[in-house]
């Protein structure tokens, strides 16, 4: 699931070499029309909207990508022991259609299961950083391990998600299955892992999940992930920011700013920890969004609902 309004995805980056683009370019062939949703299709290369746009953006607006390149500092003895993205860190969350790995960007996060090793190790081998996603809160009956669950665990559906239901974060089984799918994301040679569904103790699940209940799971989550060398993201779970964060490595949001959320997430920024943060629409979107979320040192993206390849990126 992707976690968006009550569940749990434009800018194109230059393929290197490319000459650097106009801040409007950065719509990525979104239509002229405000509100219009973003065309998923976004191919290698940008095409530059017509000639009357700024050629230069205003302060806080989406602006152009440069070329990425691989500048991490060679890690030392005091190096931590897993990777830490800090505020500033560009990145591209792609969990659904072919997966375009043409972004300038120096991180990806990408389905765990769907995506293929081969693809993580080459990501990887241009310098990248890999994050991989996976719901640790919730079944889903598509999964290669859907059989693993028991009858028991299965709660509630997520409403607007077919084949989805509620887990019982208290049973160990299913924290056998989730420590099964973190070491699967060490042997594929993932950076990180972005479990999803991380709060069901606020949602219907069917389970009368406490507080302390969500607090032990994700820590468990947390803790399963650094003993791989693993980073880990905190996935929303906004009430729970202060307690945890100290536990994770970074924060992936989805709309803060539809929600009057992102005050909650400073600890974050506070702890030089980064927030991948999405709100999902099209280019006027964009347009509303991107000041506020840079000022707060947010990495923002502008997404489809369903997380397909098209982006605006905010910074």
């Amino acid at each position: 699931m992707f976690t968006a309004p009550t569940p749990g995805t434009v800018s194109r980056a230059l393929l290197l070499g490319d000459p650097l683009p106009t801040w409007k370019t950065l719509l990525c062939l979104a239509p002229l029309i405000p509100g219009t949703a973003l065309v998923s299709a976004c191919g290698g290369h940008e095409e530059a909207l017509p000639a009357m746009e700024p050629a230069s953006p205003p302060s806080g607006s989406p602006s152009p990508e440069r070329p990425f390149q691989n500048t991490a500092p060679a890690e030392t003895a005091a190096t931590p022991a897993w990777w830490r993205p800090t505020p500033g860190t560009r990145w591209q969350i792609q969990l659904s259609g072919k997966l375009n790995t043409g972004f300038n960007v120096p991180v990806y996060d990408v389905d765990l299961f769907d995506t293929p090793t081969a693809t993580l190790t080459a990501l990887k081998s241009q310098g990248r950083k890999v994050i991989c996603y996976f719901s640790a809160g919730s079944y889903e009956d598509w999964r290669p391990d859907a059989k693993s669950f028991p009858s028991a665990v299965l709660g509630k559906a997520l409403d607007g998600w077919p084949g989805e239901r509620w887990l019982d974060i208290r049973a160990t089984s299913v924290r056998d299955i989730m420590r099964s799918r973190i070491e699967l994301a060490r042997q594929k040679g993932c950076d990180a892992v972005d479990p999803d569904n991380v709060d069901g103790y606020s949602n219907n699940t069917g389970f009368r999940l406490t507080s302390a209940d969500q607090l032990a799971f994700n820590r468990f989550l947390a803790s399963e992930a650094h003993s791989r060398g693993l980073a880990v993201g905190l996935k929303n779970d906004v009430d729970q920011v202060t307690q945890l964060v100290n536990d994770f490595d970074f924060q992936v949001n989805e709309e803060c700013l539809q929600y009057d959320e992102c005050d909650t997430l400073r600890p974050f920024i506070t702890a030089g920890k980064a927030v991948f943060h999405i709100e999902y629409g099209g280019a006027a979107l964009a347009q509303s969004v991107c000041p506020e979320a840079n000022a707060l040192g947010f990495d923002t993206l502008v997404k489809n609902l369903e997380l397909d390849a098209a982006r605006i990126s905010c910074r």
